[in-house]
């Protein structure tokens, strides 16, 4: 006989948006996210809080550090783990999805793409959307919702910026360990190769900037900044693989 109080795939994928979308010092039974995220779902606010806490014990870099969740991990615990390491675009998506059709919740934020002009292109729209703001909300959540290089705080100032570009990987569309927090200005410059970073996460700057007028400014400040390192992340540290990608393919010298 199946047993009642196993976890759905809904239920787990949702846990799992939680874990990502909150630092982990706030995965707490009173928070009032947790509170109608349980009530949503069917589950009290201690066993969401528990579920959610539960991935700690498979992040490793929270391991490193001497965090550790909740020791009851499941198997269906650690194949959405798994899942999200080796498919975070397709996760991603569906845990959005999960979100929209039980909670209602709906993001605006999006990536550049061409309005859609048929229900294919619709669709592709619909899913970009939901990468992207379980991307975001990944990245800014990691950072504290602060630029990882000018340390300007506040969501509505911030980009969460793919290191290797949107356009060059599916895979990597909404993995966090592809992303960094940069105020907007510093988001439009590292897309443009104006600058990257080292292999020790600092700072290094193209010399192609001109010196009229229009780029002047911006040169100064960007040249401000070479040998600045990374603030790093609370979790999911840029991977080496991705910064390289960008210093020897978007980097402009």
């Amino acid at each position: 006989m199946a047993r009642s109080d196993l976890w759905t795939r809904d239920q787990l994928l949702l846990a799992l948006r939680l874990y990502i979308r909150l630092p982990f010092g706030k995965l707490h039974h009173n928070h009032p996210e947790i509170i109608e995220l349980a009530e949503l779902i069917g589950r009290t606010p201690n066993a969401l809080t528990m579920k959610a806490c539960n991935f700690a014990n498979l992040d490793p870099e929270l391991q490193a550090r001497g965090i550790r969740g909740l020791s009851n991990l499941s198997k269906a615990d650690r194949e959405i783990w798994m899942e999200f390491l080796n498919n975070a675009e397709g996760l991603a998506a569906e845990a959005e999805e999960a979100a929209e059709r039980i909670a209602g919740v709906v993001s605006t934020d999006t990536p550049e793409l061409c309005l859609p002009t048929g229900p294919t292109d619709i669709e592709r729209t619909v899913r970009a959307r939901r990468v992207q703001s379980f991307f975001r909300a990944a990245v800014l959540t990691t950072y504290n919702s602060t630029c990882a290089i000018s340390g300007v705080a506040g969501a509505e100032l911030l980009t969460a910026s793919h290191i290797i570009p949107w356009s060059e990987s599916v895979e990597r569309r909404a993995d966090p360990r592809n992303g960094l927090c940069l105020n907007a200005l510093l988001d439009r410059a590292f897309d443009r190769g104006l600058f990257s970073l080292d292999d020790n996460l600092q700072v290094i700057v193209s010399r192609r900037l001109n010196d009229n007028v229009a780029e002047a400014k911006l040169k100064c400040s960007l040249n401000q900044l070479e040998g600045v390192p990374l603030s790093m992340p609370s979790r999911f540290l840029p991977d080496p693989e991705a910064i390289r990608f960008h210093r020897t393919t978007v980097f402009q010298p």
